[in-house]
């Protein structure tokens, strides 16, 4: 057992959190049985996913729809049974390219490595760098890019829901708590929904990492739904931030 799952019961958890992330929407057994060879019957899935409810790994957001994944089965996905897929080696050379030339100028290589990271994670993704303003010195400074790939995405396909996003992008002491205000031992950080602490972002989940420039603090994150795809952009994430790290302390 694994946190007082079954075996099958993780099977199916991780089946509907895999499908979830795909296609964004309420899983049912029905849908699971055909889709997937879990090897049980249409029933004995109904009544899995009816203790995974009960135990709060999953919710059902009407009352004829199926189970979506709740933060505790997300966080549990993330932690236990996530499979990363890890960048080609063919890949990582070009990103390593594609930043190379700038690794002269602060400025630019931040700005190649959010248009880099984005393209490959397919989300927004922001890279910033904390100043000494404690002594008067100028605000953190930050970098975006990515911005259209938000509108792929079902969570953001209301202007109140982008409008709740973007307004991060113009209160500096949000988005500076964002990258600099969840720091801990772990090189890599996982945040989504009501730990992000802003109830504007609740369908929100930002990956972050940190790396020091020059003597500075710097991160580097991703910004999407929060049923990203955490298999595929934390291991890029992980990369472009030992990149970056590389490359301007080189």
């Amino acid at each position: 057992m694994v946190d007082g799952l079954t075996s099958r019961q993780t099977q199916i958890l991780k089946t509907i959190v895999d499908e979830y992330i795909t296609t964004a929407e309420p899983v049912g057994s029905e849908a699971l049985d055909k889709k997937y060879n879990l090897g049980v019957s249409p029933a004995t899935i109904r009544n899995e996913m009816a203790s995974l409810t009960k135990l709060n790994f999953l919710k059902q957001p009407h009352a004829s729809a199926g189970r979506i994944p709740t933060p505790v089965a997300m966080r549990f996905y993330i932690n236990q049974l996530m499979e990363e897929k890890q960048m080609s080696v063919v890949d990582e050379v070009k990103a390593k390219e594609e930043v190379w030339d700038a690794r002269d100028d602060v400025d630019e290589l931040m700005d190649e490595a959010t248009h880099a990271l984005a393209s490959r994670t397919r989300s927004l993704a922001v890279a910033a760098i904390k100043e000494n303003t404690a002594q008067g010195g100028k605000k953190d400074r930050f970098w975006y890019a990515g911005h259209s790939y938000v509108f792929q995405n079902p969570e953001f396909s209301s202007v109140v829901s982008c409008q709740n996003l973007f307004s991060i992008f113009e209160e500096f002491d949000k988005l500076d708590r964002l990258f600099f205000g969840f720091e801990s031992a772990s090189p890599l950080e996982v945040l989504f929904g009501e730990e992000l602490g802003i109830p504007e972002l609740s369908l929100t989940g930002i990956v972050s990492t940190h790396f020091d420039v020059r003597g500075k603090k710097g991160a580097l994150g991703v910004i999407g739904p929060a049923r990203a795809n955490y298999g595929t952009v934390i291991p890029i994430l992980r990369y472009f931030g030992n990149l970056i790290e590389e490359v301007v302390n080189r």
